[in-house]
């Protein structure tokens, strides 16, 4: 048996309980997107039961839908990439990662320019392309790095290639993971370098992600360490700091994800393949753009239909989300909200209604069940509902 995971990032269904604690109450992100543009053809998606887990413009329920729905809450306070992907792996943490609204503190932002021995631009939230075109100009007269940030408990450092070279900029990246800790403690240090000339500068395929580990063991720990092999597909290595994982690969989009996937199958290797199509969240939800997550939508479900025709017999899709990020919505912030759960192999069952999950954690002890290890770790299994 081989399990897929596959988190389309930030395609939550609608606002959880508490999301007027974080300003969310409404959020919607697939259904409020689907109304945006006038409805959605997903016929993959809506033939494994999407729309029976919540209403969806242009979708319709099945009477026999192909896969096993169900929704789950996040039970962890937050609403980031990495409290979502550590709780399916089975970490719920109990305080939200540190954000920064109005900028890092001064004298944070001091000591990491000495450190570095440069000084620093921008230190604002800021949309990673708008502030290279308003700062990319002076960080080449100057060779500051430009730091930033967002709603996202994330420090940013954008830097032109050739003013810094790429080591140094992980160099420089790496300072500020060991200074963002204990009370500064934010989730993801990221390199963002780029290219081109004012006006036209590009970001490259070289990003980097300094992510805090988990602060306890994964069931991609217990996999690993009870002989079954994990390989990451996107920013999940990132994400856990690489821990449990045997193989990865980076991508560069939603359809080189896909791809990749696609050729990771057709290996035959691995027990679980753990993947994140990142492209919703960071290039459409971020941007309050519903037209291009509606494209997004759509070119995945596509990618979907051919990954279900490349499984074995034995394997088994798990499709998910990790947190929302409505485009329709004030702001640009993720938004707090329930995520899909459908559940496809050819050997399982179909059609089963599995609920809400009070948990992203019931993903870690399923996978547990299924892959035959033995998880410790906070979720209730749902494979014997499945199987």
């Amino acid at each position: 048996m081989r399990v897929l995971l596959i988190v389309l990032d930030s395609v939550g269904i609608g606002a959880l309980p508490d999301a007027g604690q974080y300003g969310d109450e409404g959020s919607n992100t697939l259904g409020n997107v689907a109304k945006a543009v006038g409805g959605l053809s997903l016929p993959v998606l809506e033939g494994m039961g999407l729309a029976n887990i919540v209403e969806v413009s242009g979708l319709s329920p099945m009477e026999s839908p192909l896969a096993n729905y169900g929704k789950m809450a996040e039970a962890a306070p937050g609403k980031d990439t990495i409290t979502g992907h550590w709780e399916m792996a089975g970490v719920i943490i109990s305080e939200p990662f540190r954000t920064y609204p109005r900028g890092f503190p001064p004298a944070l932002i001091d000591g990491f320019s000495r450190r570095i021995g440069r000084g620093v631009l921008g230190n604002v939230v800021a949309s990673g392309t708008e502030i290279i075109d308003a700062l990319g100009r002076e960080h080449m007269a100057t060779g500051k790095p430009i730091v930033y940030t967002s709603a996202d408990s994330v420090f940013q450092v954008a830097a032109h290639e050739e003013v810094i070279p790429l080591e140094e900029q992980y160099g420089i990246c790496q300072v500020a993971r060991e200074l963002l800790l204990g009370e500064d403690k934010v989730a993801r240090v990221i390199a963002r370098p780029f290219l081109g000339e004012p006006g036209a500068f590009v970001r490259t395929g070289n990003r980097r992600d300094y992510a805090l580990e988990p602060e306890r063991p994964t069931v991609l720990d217990a996999l690993a360490e009870q002989g079954r092999t994990v390989i990451s597909v996107g920013k999940i290595w990132d994400i856990f700091s690489g821990r449990g994982i045997a193989q990865a690969h980076k991508t560069l989009d939603n359809r080189h994800g896909i791809e990749t996937i696609l050729a990771v199958l057709a290996e035959g290797k691995g027990d679980l393949i753990f993947a994140n199509l990142v492209d919703f969240d960071m290039l459409f939800g971020h941007r309050n753009n519903a037209q291009g997550y509606a494209r997004a939508l759509e070119e995945v479900d596509a990618g979907l239909g051919r990954v279900v025709r490349a499984m074995a017999a034995d394997d088994i899709l798990i499709i998910t989300a990790d947190h929302g990020c409505d485009p329709t919505f004030p702001g640009t912030d993720h938004t707090r909200e329930y995520v899909p759960l459908l559940v496809y192999g050819p050997g399982l069952k179909a059609g089963v209604n599995l609920g809400t999950r009070p948990t992203f954690a019931d993903i870690a002890a399923t996978l547990a069940d299924l892959l035959g290890i033995v998880y410790t770790g906070p979720g209730v299994s749902f494979s014997m509902e499945v199987r």
